[in-house]
């Protein structure tokens, strides 16, 4: 049986060399006033109050968010629930890249331009003076390591910044390092956060971007941890698709998860819930809580029940055989690097 919401009691670990201390799992809110291929809003301004109502309450305080989930809105309805409460209680992470403004390509990547006025935006729309991490949302090979990496050091000194990370969706270490190094040379503030996606199916991170991490003891907290719900049980092989599911409104998803091989992978996930009486989106996340190397995975949903069956991943153990078979599974591509 899932616990309540306040049985759970989230934990915390260290968030790699930063000093912070991290909710074992942290709360993503990329569905919050996210419009849907079908034109739906997926979770509007009062679920999202509920939804971290919730997370509190499993003693959650780890926010993660970005300047153009939901055209703004999600920042500001984080930043109203904020004003509500302490704000040194929380831990708040957003991130800035993507196009914001039709016809200005400056309104894109990690220019100077671009980056300094979109942190004083966000900020604006969260109401607070800083922001505890700020994430690229991807690499912008258009602009030079060393120029980000001073745009983003200026932030971190005038005090709009605490820390700095860095999310993306292919591997891609080596850019960091490099981008580090500069950062060191120069006494400025490096990346110590890493962001990639991860998860049981998704498994392009293995090998040399987490033993990047765990060789620089830099904090890597994966997104889709659940692959965009596929790992949740929701389909089942030649089913139809539940007309309110991600595969239902989305082509590219069905092509990328609903894949023999991934079923395969499933199945197993299927047998290692039933050994351990959770369900297939506790054990995946689970798995992914042990993996060498992972600090805390971002989880999300979109009902406060669905949140609560995630969040109580939390309490789910598995044997070193368990996650070894989960592991084998499905093999990463990127194993003998």
């Amino acid at each position: 049986m899932t616990p309540e919401l306040d049985e759970i009691d989230l934990g915390t670990v260290p968030l790699g060399r930063t000093g912070l201390r991290t909710s074992e799992l942290q709360f993503g809110t990329w569905r919050f006033g996210r419009v849907t291929e079908a034109g739906n809003v997926e979770i509007d301004e009062e679920r999202a109050h509920e939804l971290l109502d919730a997370y509190e309450t499993a003693g959650g305080r780890y926010i993660d968010t970005a300047d153009v989930y939901g055209g703004g809105d999600c920042e500001r309805w984080i930043g109203d629930w904020l004003a509500e409460r302490d704000r040194e209680r929380y831990t708040v992470a957003s991130k800035v890249y993507w196009q914001i403004r039709d016809g200005d390509p400056n309104s894109r990547g990690t220019n100077r331009k671009n980056v300094r006025h979109r942190v004083d935006a966000l900020l604006d729309r969260l109401d607070t003076d800083y922001i505890d991490v700020l994430y690229i949302h991807r690499w912008d090979d258009e602009t030079p390591a060393r120029e980000l990496m001073k745009t983003l050091n200026g932030l971190v000194e005038s005090g709009k910044v605490h820390y700095l990370g860095a999310s993306t969706l292919r591997p891609n270490a080596w850019k960091v390092a490099r981008a580090n190094e500069i950062a060191r040379s120069e006494g400025w503030e490096p990346f110590k956060v890493l962001q990639p996606r991860y998860n049981l199916v998704d498994r392009e991170v293995e090998g040399d971007y987490l033993e990047f991490a765990r060789q620089r003891n830099l904090a890597v907290s994966p997104w889709s941890p659940l692959g965009q719900g596929f790992l949740t049980g929701k389909y089942d092989r030649g089913a139809d698709l539940p007309d309110d599911s991600k595969a239902a409104e989305s082509s590219r998803f069905q092509e990328a998860y609903l894949t023999e091989e991934n079923f395969d992978v499933h199945d197993e996930l299927d047998a290692v819930a039933d050994e351990v009486d959770a369900s297939p989106a506790q054990t995946a996340l689970a798995w992914l809580a042990h993996r060498d190397g992972v600090t805390a995975p971002i989880v999300g949903a979109r009902t406060v029940d669905q949140l609560r069956e995630n969040l109580a991943a939390a309490t789910i153990d598995l044997s070193d055989e368990q996650v070894e078979r989960l592991t084998a599974a499905k093999p990463g591509p990127y194993d003998a690097l």
